[in-house]
């Protein structure tokens, strides 16, 4: 998987775009294993869970999401690809997931091979913001994005409003944040004007183990509030809920992970309804 980013195209000024309502997520990072997917499906169902109308966007070639949230392989047929790169409306391809107020575009076997046809379209990083822009159900759009930068991850960040960054609490992690901080400023310069961090969650956090606590506090130090307060611990739960096509918050409530999937959805709420501060 390339790290190149491709070169902008001629574009109308992002700024220019119109207002939506609903507030488009990418959780991004450039590192594989953070609890990407994991915070997407959880999140999401945690958003649901409280009442807002979520839909989440499995751009992810190897389909880990859509697999999360239980559904087959064999019915994944007109999922994302067809956003990208068929004509379907985005309402009519969002399919109910068995959570009240939780929507899936699940990634189709065809998305592996998206990026290759996706270099020769015209606006070929604007494909997904503009097949979202006559989307009308959700209050949340979600997007779980591929590991490493390419037009799928980039067509994401030029989608979104935000970008949440999954933190995994072991060695190195910090250096794989920088990377995707510098990818955000790339897309806002060239495409999108309007991104910004949404912020930044630390996830398998485990207390019984001090460099946990060392990469938590270095990241406080460095991007201050942008780091939730809330963190996901390392909790087995977490990790035997996809095996059972199934959010941690479905397979097992009273976990740890479920309550700290829910206490991050309450926090994101929170920090929604403050003022924004335009980024420089």
């Amino acid at each position: 998987m390339s790290e190149r980013t491709p070169e902008p195209e001629a574009a109308p000024a992002p700024s220019s775009a119109p207002a939506r309502p609903f507030r488009v997520i990418a959780i991004a990072n450039q590192k594989g294993g953070v609890g990407k997917t994991t915070t997407a499906i959880n999140l999401a169902t945690a958003l649901a869970a409280a009442g807002e109308k979520t839909l989440l966007i499995d751009l992810d070639p190897q389909g880990n999401a859509s697999t999360g949230l239980g559904l087959p392989r064999q019915d994944r047929e007109h999922g994302s690809y067809a956003l990208l790169l068929g004509n379907d409306p985005a309402d009519s391809l969002a399919r109910p997931t068995g959570i009240p107020d939780l929507s899936l575009i699940p990634a189709e076997a065809d998305l592996a091979g998206a990026e290759i046809e996706l270099v020769g379209l015209p606006r070929r990083e604007f494909r997904l913001r503009e097949a979202l822009s006559l989307l009308t159900a959700p209050r949340f759009v979600l997007i779980d994005c591929p590991p490493g930068l390419n037009l799928l991850t980039l067509n994401a960040l030029v989608a979104a409003e935000g970008v949440l960054v999954p933190l995994q609490c072991e060695f190195l992690a910090l250096e794989g944040i920088s990377q995707i901080m510098r990818t955000i400023e790339m897309v806002r310069r060239g495409f999108n004007a309007r991104l910004r961090l949404q912020g930044i969650v630390l996830t398998m956090f485990d207390r019984r183990n001090n460099l946990s606590e060392l990469v938590a506090a270095d990241a406080r130090g460095f991007f201050g509030a942008q780091v939730y307060e809330t963190v996901i611990p390392r909790n087995i739960r977490i990790s035997e809920a996809p095996s059972h096509g199934k959010p941690v918050l479905l397979y097992d409530f009273r976990s740890p992970g479920a309550q700290a999937y829910v206490k991050l959805a309450g926090e994101m709420l929170r920090r929604e309804r403050e003022p924004r501060i335009a980024p420089a």
